[in-house]
Formats: structure tokens, sequence, C-alpha cells
């Protein structure tokens, strides 16, 4: 029996669904900026994630009328939850939440609208037990559309409650 049976709602190439994504990062729709994962390579410190941006997302009524645009943050925040699947699957992690300590050099570089994908993948750079550093790229067909990189801090226990 092949893991794709055994997980009837995953695609071929889909490493991780949406519900699966769910039981590792406390993100929600409409904030759960991530779809699925379609690679996972633990050796190489690396993880991919797909957005289908569609014209129905919640922030394209305000930014912009007329000529949406995905806003930039929220390329980085998708960037920022895939970089949080990967850290979740790392031993010692589980539940714990990591927040933002820094984006730096962060470049936008073409326009993300509905219809398009995002690709979002992400290379660890460092991960200690509080601290952690990821290059994240996020693309459409292949052109840059966002980059940068991205650190988070995990807080103490009882910190976020």
């Amino acid at each position: 029996m092949t893991q794709a049976s055994l997980r009837p709602s995953a695609a071929p190439g889909v490493v991780h669904t949406t519900r699966e994504i769910e039981a590792l990062i406390p993100h929600r729709a409409p904030f759960l900026l991530v779809d699925r994962i379609v690679e996972y390579d633990p050796d190489a410190k690396r993880i991919v994630g797909l957005k289908g941006v569609t014209a129905s997302e919640w922030y394209f009524s305000g930014h912009f009328p007329g000529l949406p645009v995905m806003p930039g943050v929220l390329q980085v925040e998708a960037l920022a939850q895939t970089m949080a699947v990967y850290v979740a699957k790392q031993a010692g992690f589980g539940d714990r939440i990591g927040l933002f300590a820094g984006i730096d050099g962060v470049r936008f570089k073409r326009i993300v609208a509905p219809g398009d994908t995002l690709r979002l993948e992400v290379t660890m750079e460092k991960l200690g037990s509080r601290f952690g550093r990821g290059r994240g790229v996020a693309s459409v067909d292949g052109e840059v559309a966002c980059e940068g990189l991205l650190s988070f801090v995990i807080p103490p226990a009882g910190t976020l409650r």
C-alpha cells in the first residue's frame, strides 16, 4: 500500500494537505496562507509549499479595488507559515509557536494576482531550540515575486498564554 493510498485526500506529489498543515501549525482560514506542501527535504533543510491565489481572497476587496494585488506582507507571512511547517516537523518543536524576530533584505519583484499559484520555498540557515532563520523565495511561474531572510524566536513556555 502506498502513502497516497493511505491519504486519499492527498493528490500525487503532495507531501501535506491543508488538513495536515493545520495539524502542524496554529493558523486557520482566512489567515492560513499555504494550501499544501509539495516538497520536504530535511537533509537539504528545505521545504516548498503552494498557495493558490483566488479572486475571493479576503484582502482583495480593499487591496486594491479594481486592481487586486496580494499584499507583500502576506507573501512574507505565507513564507513564514511554510517555514513554520518545516520547524514543526523537527524533533522537539511540536506545538511550540514561533514569532517573527526579523525580516531582512526583503524585496518584491512581481505582482501576485488572482489566478496565480504562489510557490513558497524556504531553506533553513539556522535552527536552534529558541531561534531560527531561513531564506524564503516566493515565485509565480518561475518569476521571483518576493524574497528575503526570515528569523523567528520561540518564547519560553507560557509566554503566549
